[in-house]
């Protein structure tokens, strides 16, 4: 990854977290038509690049560890909340302090989904097609963190602390991914396949329910049935 990939994953998040604070009305409907792309794309992804190349691998465990990922990440959404699917839960009995709990979920699945962005085996244009997944997956999270937070009367220099540690991370599992690529005679190296495979499962969580999440309102069925097919084509086009 160049460093101006590091600064788009970074910035873009920062930005969408800022701007929403200045924002008073946020368009929940485009908000899940976005997330829906992104999902449909990140399952895409998954599907037609990351699982094949892994299972490449010739490791045994793969399939445990995507299956480990999908629990991983069932078990974080008992501390975001759902943030991570767009979801806004407003806690005015905790207004003032500091989220530990959702900010320690995201945090930590941001820093696992940044960790495909480092694959040394991976071309270029996957690099940018996985880092435009994820930047599209991370930007209405950051909106919906920023907004829970102001609406929740969240103290301001808390909720840009916050804003600025869910940014940080998925730069930061990148690096790590990257370190742990260059360094073949490292531990955790050797155990690659298996940390892949665990984000996958993670992707594999975050985009299915994204994409089976059920709403009554049909013309919201009808933007994001459009926006999964687009995702989708998006994906394809890359093979």
């Amino acid at each position: 990854m160049s460093f101006f990939s590091y600064l788009l994953l970074f910035g873009s998040v920062l930005l969408s977290g800022l701007l929403a604070l200045r924002l008073k009305n946020i368009n929940a409907l485009w908000l899940k038509v976005l997330l829906a792309f992104s999902g449909a794309y990140l399952f895409a992804l998954c599907v037609l690049h990351l699982i094949p190349e892994t299972y490449s691998s010739g490791s045994r465990q793969i399939g445990l560890f995507i299956l480990a990922g999908f629990i991983l990440q069932l078990l974080l959404e008992f501390f975001s909340e759902g943030i991570e699917h767009g979801h806004i839960h407003i806690h005015k009995t905790h207004q003032h302090t500091f989220p530990f709990a959702i900010i320690f979920s995201l945090s930590l699945h941001s820093f696992l989904e940044g960790m495909p962005l480092g694959e040394p085996g991976s071309g270029q244009d996957l690099q940018n097609s996985l880092l435009t997944g994820i930047i599209l997956h991370h930007v209405p999270v950051a909106i919906a963190l920023a907004t829970m937070l102001n609406a929740s009367e969240v103290k301001r220099y808390i909720t840009i602390t916050c804003i600025l540690l869910f940014a940080a991370m998925a730069p930061l599992g990148a690096l790590t991914s990257v370190l742990l690529g260059e360094n073949k005679t490292g531990f955790l190296a050797q155990y690659y396949p298996e940390i892949m495979a665990l984000v996958i499962g993670i992707f594999l969580h975050i985009s299915t329910t994204i994409l089976f999440e059920s709403t009554e309102d049909h013309r919201f069925n009808y933007y994001r049935f459009v926006a999964i097919l687009a995702g989708v084509g998006a994906a394809i086009a890359i093979l």
